[in-house]
């Protein structure tokens, strides 16, 4: 099996922007639906054996506890609740106003009355339409999805190893259905002061000093291929001019600061690609951490932070 296959961004583009919708319509429910957590992390979703998952919601006004989950095995929808009752739905063929029908009259059908506060798009070129209405959106293919999904699971497990390294406050490893990649990040213990005209959602999200981690699928506005890339924020001066590894490594500017950025094609077909993402992530990781006066001891290889246990034993 390929674990890091090709996938270049205009090989499904029509799936990716119909699917990309599609989870923004279930991670808005789950928004809607959960207890909120700082930095936002009530909101993402997380990965599981056979897609993603918006993990237990509720519990609602009258008790109701639920999931959905995506299984991009069976290319499937489903929404269970606590109680046993379950309910799914195919993915292939249906227009995102379509999944939208399908999915509030399953929420419905079960009870569930969560209801979205702004049902369109974020952040995507159609945010003026409301998701019933999207019938432009509508390709849906299985080989592509399964290249999606095997990827993401690759990109955790290196995420989740890199997660292990650091000590400090860190985030889980999640999927954000808003901007359609998957990330971890690092947070020191100071605050970030912003000002009132800075929107809500990125005031939460950087109220302290972060260096994050992660992978995208590419778009047309930030980067137009996939690839790995970490950033800090704030950013310290003259972090854009500290190496990077690999060599396939570089700044880029985006937004009025830098991304590091690793290609996914320059990295995939390595004959260790785990071990030269993790070196990339390391390695923006190193300097963002020196420029910023991050503390060295929150440093942590293998995930151990006991003293005793740091010193490797001989042979019984």
């Amino acid at each position: 099996m390929d674990l890091f296959p090709a996938l270049p961004r205009q090989s499904w583009a029509p799936t990716k922007e119909t699917l990309h919708r599609f989870l923004q319509i279930v991670g808005k429910v789950r928004l809607a639906a959960s207890v909120r957590r700082n930095h936002w992390w009530n909101v993402p979703f997380h990965l599981t054996g056979d897609g993603i998952t918006t993990r237990p919601c509720g519990p609602l006004a009258d008790g109701t506890v639920f999931t959905v989950d995506f299984d991009f095995t069976a290319h499937r929808l489903r929404v269970l609740t606590l109680d046993g009752r379950q309910v799914s739905f195919g993915l292939a063929g249906l227009s995102v106003g379509g999944f939208h029908r399908r999915f509030t009259g399953t929420l419905a059908g079960l009870g569930i009355s969560t209801v979205p506060a702004h049902p369109h798009p974020f952040d995507l070129p159609d945010a003026a339409r409301p998701f019933a209405e999207d019938e432009e959106h509508a390709t849906y293919d299985p080989a592509a999805v399964q290249r999606y999904w095997t990827i993401l699971t690759q990109v955790m497990l290196v995420l989740e190893e890199y997660a292990a390294g650091y000590s400090g406050k860190t985030s889980p490893v999640h999927h954000f259905w808003h901007t359609f990649d998957i990330a971890v990040t690092r947070f020191s213990d100071r605050h970030v002061t912003q000002g009132a005209s800075v929107d809500p959602v990125t005031r939460e999200a950087y109220s302290r000093e972060v260096i994050s981690s992660g992978f995208w699928f590419g778009d047309e506005r930030s980067y137009p291929e996939p690839a790995f890339y970490a950033y800090a924020a704030p950013e310290p001066d003259g972090l854009a001019r500290q190496p990077l590894e690999p060599a396939a490594a570089r700044w880029t500017e985006s937004n009025g600061s830098h991304l590091a950025l690793l290609p996914y094609d320059e990295v995939r077909t390595s004959p260790d690609a785990r071990a030269e993402i993790l070196r990339f992530y390391d390695s923006a990781y190193a300097a963002a951490a020196r420029l910023a006066g991050w503390p060295a001891d929150r440093l942590c290889p293998g995930g151990v932070t006991d003293p005793e246990e740091r010193v490797v034993p001989g042979p019984p």
